[in-house]
């Protein structure tokens, strides 16, 4: 949690003659729903310190769009609609975005601008911040009253079935700025969604912002018609399969670094981190299991098995239980070999060790604790380039990795982030939607105009 001139110095370049009022930003690695408490205290915490600043011009919402948390189903558009109450309508509120975030009619209907990344992975997540507060202070400074167009697009996609690497996403994103530019227009954004979470607002989204209503409904359900007409051109980057098939794949690849993204337990999407799957499917090929090919497995959430391997040492031997201290399901497998290295209180994931057994190097860590940088991996004596495999818990491969992968696959393995949505059994989303309803007729993309 930050706040005053510590939240402050988070954003860069900010308008010198505009009088910046920080209030508090809390975040965390994703994964399972926040305590309600929780929730109530910071969103507290946010509307007094908005109270005791007021009136205000302006205020910039710094969200994620997919936060889930305990009795809600719209956790986002319950703290806009808060702030919306707090300042009044003659005020401007801004929010910028995750795409993987969702953009329900409830969380337009409280704010005036909203944008969000047009690259995933998200290497422009600071330019989102940046055209976030350049149109709030625009429209405040020329007495703007911008008027939005939504539009609901049915279809819930894996944000690995929509990176902007590759076609359909790369020319949906790319056409963004250009739409933005055209005169009556101050900006255009499509939301994703995000599949992981079973709410009714989970799903795609269109918003287009700006002044001239015609252009703004012309525009929006273009592009909404243009990602309802892609949906099933949507797919993963790189081929893809189950973890056997990408172990052998893998093994029988001749580059090197060769990365297996082990998905559905990526915690920077919303997994646990204590799936031990992959790492069981590792241990069951010969090869591996008897040292004559190597793996770098990164990582698993266990602090008692990090516990036992600690009171070992580094050379010790364990024979201990891993997977599965959330309860997840797929969570658990046998892990014998000797400790390789600890390193104690990681500000990430506290105490770490790696354990070897037969040709496999696993990671073990008592906090979650993502691996998306080699440098990570080296300070753990572990290096990809002189491995056979390295499976980290990813989706896509974020830019350090991909950089230095020269081989890449995806395996399609169980977790809370599970590639394959359709069986994770949601309940409670607004039906038809694609891919879960594949025959569904086509739907009134015709946006809802909002003003203020």
């Amino acid at each position: 949690m930050v706040r005053g001139d510590e939240l402050l110095a988070r954003y860069e370049g900010l308008p010198r003659d505009v009088d910046w009022l920080p209030l508090v930003h809390a975040r965390a690695l994703p994964g399972g729903p926040v305590e309600r408490d929780f929730y109530d205290s910071v969103k507290g915490e946010i509307l007094e310190r908005l109270r005791a600043v007021l009136p205000v011009d302006g205020v910039l919402l710094d969200i994620h769009g997919a936060m889930s948390v305990n009795a809600m189903t719209d956790a986002e558009g319950d703290l806009a609609g808060a702030v919306r109450e707090t300042v009044g309508n003659e005020a401007l509120i801004s929010a910028a975005m995750d795409p993987h975030g969702n953009m329900s009619r409830r969380l337009i209907g409280a704010l005036d601008l909203a944008t969000s990344h047009r690259m995933s992975p998200h290497e422009d997540a600071p330019l989102t911040k940046t055209r976030a507060v350049a149109n709030l202070v625009r429209c405040l400074r020329e007495g703007v009253r911008p008027i939005r167009a939504w539009v609901r697009v049915p279809v819930l996609l894996a944000g690995e079935r929509a990176s902007t690497r590759d076609e359909p996403a790369r020319g949906i994103y790319e056409s963004l700025a250009h739409t933005a530019a055209r005169p009556g227009i101050i900006n255009a954004a499509v939301w994703i969604g995000y599949a992981w979470a079973d709410e009714a607002r989970c799903g795609a989204a269109v918003v287009v912002t700006g002044t001239h209503s015609d252009v703004l409904q012309r525009e929006a359900r273009a592009l909404a018609e243009r990602y309802w007409n892609a949906r099933a051109d949507f797919g993963f980057s790189v081929p893809s399969g189950d973890a056997d098939w990408c172990i052998a794949a893998g093994l029988a690849a001749s580059e090197r670094p060769y990365f297996i993204s082990d998905s559905g337990d990526n915690p920077t999407a919303g997994g646990a981190g204590d799936v031990a799957y992959m790492l069981e499917r590792l241990l069951a090929d010969p090869d591996l299991a008897a040292g004559r090919a190597s793996a770098i497995w990164a990582s698993v959430v266990d602090p008692t098995a990090v516990a036992r391997c600690v009171a070992a040492g580094e050379g010790g031997t364990v024979h201990l239980p891993v997977g599965g201290a959330f309860g997840s399901k797929h969570g658990g497998v046998t892990l014998h070999g000797k400790v390789g290295r600890i390193i104690r209180g990681d500000p990430v994931g506290g105490d770490i060790a790696v354990v070897e057994s037969g040709g496999v190097r696993a990671i073990l860590t008592t906090r979650r604790k993502p691996y998306h940088f080699v440098g990570d991996l080296h300070a753990l004596g572990l290096d990809p380039a002189g491995h056979d495999l390295t499976v980290v818990k990813i989706g896509y491969l974020v830019p350090d990795l991909f950089a230095a992968a020269k081989g890449w696959i995806l395996a399609l393995t169980p977790g809370g982030v599970d590639q394959d949505i359709a069986r994770l059994g949601h309940r409670n989303l607004e039906r038809p939607i694609y891919p879960l309803d594949p025959r569904m007729t086509a739907p009134d993309l015709r946006p809802e105009l909002l003003r203020r």
